[in-house]
């Protein structure tokens, strides 16, 4: 049973890899004697044998692939497509059969916190509530579930709300792109009265120094889905204090009914009454703030609920986005407008302008043009694809803690919330700026300026590390957010995603085609702009476009120029195609030559190369190029095909001084996997000895031949051994999705640190 289900009492932040990001910061609440309700966490490995190793198993792994590409390419995607493919997936995780074992394991454990009591069954997706990722209201939670029937269609629910729009959005934009795993937390319910959320940081300022309550009465669904207007508590953390305190405007509550929620209306003293007293409002300050110390000091989202006798913690999460008030330098914008005309929440910064669209659903999301600015009543979770190309973001209810704002700071879309009557008040295509720092919507445009809101810096200094730690990178957005976390660069910096979103989903030679190339130019150059400058003087390395023919048949215009390949995985792409197809990679090689010379840490990354020749033909486009005659330009080349073994010193002799191993790529062709296969899963192994030894004697050519190596892929963060391989071999730098680089810089340093120690034993044996 054990293998299924865990006590929270049993769990520790050690543990988030089976038990969710929830389940984990759960259990280390209860460690700490803080109070949370009973409960319990069905692990992910009943989600593993039933779903993954179910019989729809592998069909789920071939459409969910598909549908995170479609997710990917966001606004020019077909978005009834990637509609119809998550109804797929949805509808095969509800007919695959229970496992007896799962399902007895699951009521064993629920009839432990007495009998058919009311519980709250809530997704625990691995890697949600990380200190880089919330997924804030992305996947399903059901409250005030009884009885064991209603129980275990709650936990399928979860499972099968991996597989929503809005998920794999989420998903795709954070550059996530493994199977996701899940587990599920199932708590016995508070009778809440009153609830909300704490945050022991000012999300709006990044003050370390306040505590954020919003509250309301009933079950807290109301607050974090923006559905209401919170009372908002602002509190000196010192104390803790209250400093001020501002109603909020609530005419319905959420409470526990006997099937189920049920919603009430509130009488209008009861809307009109504060929600907390002084008293409670410090208590729950307090109690957020003990969570903070428990992790670090590292500022906290907190969720809470008072029954009729006393306060409950029913989650903690790290705060994923904070702006730095330490920078303060003045930026240079042009006359800013002064007209005012809405006020509300400062509830994400950063400053924007655009034309209003208003929309009442997340159904008339294409409605919405990449850059204007959307208002609406309020928004859930469901809004995300729509948020993510809207310049800012404005809505009636909902306050600096609710879905809508967290997602918002993580994606860097100036926000503001609890404006009562932006739907009315603002006119539909008008010219608006929006202040996500002060809580201001102002008539007129300003000049765009970069958000002032960078994240905080963790509040424990990271281990530093002789290998440097990269991160890869796709999206222009979330840039500025990645450079102020403690990354050494950008590693791996992908063209496809930054050129189908430049040129709203048109394939390159369709553009080519009808003469917009200074269009492609100029886009893709704002872009790599972004980016670079968040990052400076740190090195970004942008590998040039390495889509296959499949997925550039699949952009508007593609049919036109696409082969149609039984295998495109080792077909028409990388390096081979620049010296067939010229015009598109002159394309990229202009704008970054225009880019570099504002920021010249910018430099370019070949992938997917075969052999010498084909090398040198692309070396001499570079070098014809505007980009060939600028100085301090570094040029890799991505170690996939296992010819660069060989290969490697002729291709430093051209002039390579860089090389990243795609170790995924290179895993596939060395053990001859396909590595999208599911049916082949098993033989996928970045730590077999032959590739192994591929990795080792590319890191040391490197070595030899004295250039940069690196390695792009999760191995290094999720598999210790792994990591002090490529320490022990020399390897440079590795480079990892965003939320890797913790767990890699702290794998890599633990690796430094046992050489080291060997050395220095190795050397007190020789001496004596």
């Amino acid at each position: 049973m054990g293998d299924y289900v865990a006590d929270l009492g049993d769990l520790r932040l050690a543990d988030a890899d089976r038990a969710g990001g929830k389940g984990a910061n759960l259990g280390e609440l209860v460690a700490a004697h803080l109070p949370v309700p009973p409960g319990y966490v069905i692990l992910k490995s009943c989600y593993e044998e039933v779903i993954i190793h179910g019989p729809h198993g592998a069909e789920l792994d071939t459409l969910h692939t598909e549908a995170l590409q479609a997710a990917a390419e966001g606004a020019r995607s077909d978005a009834a497509r990637l509609d119809e493919l998550c109804t797929r997936m949805r509808k095969l995780v509800h007919q695959t059969p229970m496992a007896a074992g799962v399902h007895d394991a699951v009521l064993a454990a629920y009839h432990r916190l007495g009998d058919s009591v009311p519980v709250a069954v809530r997704s625990s997706a691995v890697g949600e509530d990380s200190a880089t990722a919330s997924f804030a209201g992305m996947n399903l939670s059901r409250t005030n579930m009884r009885g064991d029937d209603r129980l275990m269609d709650a936990v399928v629910d979860c499972w099968a709300s991996l597989f929503t729009p809005r998920v794999l959005t989420y998903r795709a934009r954070r550059d996530m792109h493994e199977r996701p795993d899940i587990a599920v937390v199932v708590q016995r319910m508070v009778t809440a009265r009153r609830s909300g959320v704490a945050f022991t940081a000012d999300p709006a300022t990044g003050r370390r120094d306040r505590v954020v309550i919003e509250a309301a009465r009933g079950q807290g669904e109301v607050v974090v889905s923006g559905a209401t207007e919170p009372d908002t508590y602002m509190l000196d953390a010192k104390g803790p204090t209250l400093i001020a305190a501002r109603a909020g405007r609530q005419g319905f509550a959420i409470v526990a009914g006997p099937d189920g929620d049920q919603r009430i209306q509130l009488s209008d003293e009861e809307a009109a009454a504060q929600v907390l007293s002084e008293d409670e409002a410090v208590s729950v300050a307090r109690t957020a703030l003990q969570v903070q110390q428990l992790h670090g000091g590292l500022p906290q989202d907190v969720e809470w609920a008072f029954d009729d006798e006393r306060l409950w913690l029913v989650q903690a999460r790290p705060i994923t986005t904070l702006a730095d008030r330490t920078d303060t330098k003045p930026s240079v914008r042009a006359p800013a407008p002064t007209q005012v005309l809405l006020r509300g929440l400062a509830a994400a910064p950063g400053r924007a302008s655009g034309a209003v669209r208003i929309l009442r659903s997340p159904s008339e999301g294409s409605a919405l043009r990449v850059g204007e600015v959307l208002v609406a009543a309020m928004t859930n979770p469901d809004w995300l694809p729509t948020i993510s190309r809207a310049s800012a973001l404005v809505t009636d209810s909902g306050g600096m803690t609710c879905h809508a704002a967290i997602v918002a700071r993580e994606l860097g879309v100036p926000c503001v919330v609890g404006t009562r009557t932006a739907t009315t008040t603002l006119t539909e295509g008008a010219t608006v700026t929006v202040d996500g720092s002060t809580g201001q919507i102002l008539a007129g445009r300003s000049e765009p300026v970069q958000a002032v809101s960078r994240p905080a810096a963790p509040a424990a200094a990271a281990e530093s590390t002789a290998t440097r730690i990269y991160v890869n990178l796709a999206l222009p957005e979330v840039a500025e957010r990645l450079a102020a976390t403690d990354v050494d660069g950008v590693g791996l910096l992908r063209a496809e995603t930054l050129i189908t979103q430049a040129l709203d989903g048109r394939h390159p030679r369709d553009l080519i085609a009808r003469g917009e190339q200074d269009t492609f130019v100029e886009r893709l150059s704002q872009s790599l702009h972004r980016i670079a400058t968040a990052f400076a003087p740190r090195p970004v390395v942008y590998r040039a476009t390495d889509l296959r023919s499949n997925e550039f048949r699949d952009l508007v215009g593609g049919e036109r120029y696409e082969p149609d390949e039984r295998n495109p995985m080792i077909g028409y792409r990388g390096c081979y195609r620049y010296i067939r197809e010229p015009e598109v990679f002159a394309l990229e090689l202009t704008a970054l030559a225009s880019v570099r010379e504002r920021t010249p840490n910018l430099h370019l990354m070949i992938p997917f190369v075969r052999t010498r020749w084909e090398l040198e033909a692309c070396l001499e486009l570079v070098d014809h190029s505007p980009l060939g005659s600028q100085r301090g330009l570094h040029r890799w080349v991505m170690a996939e095909v296992p010819s660069v073994v060989h290969w490697l010193p002729e291709y430093v002799g051209l002039g390579i001084d860089g090389v990243s191993i795609g170790s995924n790529d290179l895993t596939q062709l060395m053990l001859g996997v396909d590595r999208d296969s599911t049916t082949c899963a098993d033989l996928f192994d970045e730590s077999d000895p032959a590739v192994l030894d591929a990795i080792g004697k590319i890191i040391g050519t490197a070595r030899r031949l004295s250039i940069t190596s690196s390695l792009c892929g999760q191995a290094p963060s999720t598999r210790p051994e792994f990591a002090e391989y490529l320490v022990r071999m020399g390897i440079t730098s590795i480079s990892v999705t965003p939320d890797a680089v913790p767990a890699a810089r702290r794998a890599i340093a633990a690796a430094e640190r046992r050489v080291l120690l060997e050395q220095a034993l190795r050397s007190r044996n020789e001496g004596r």
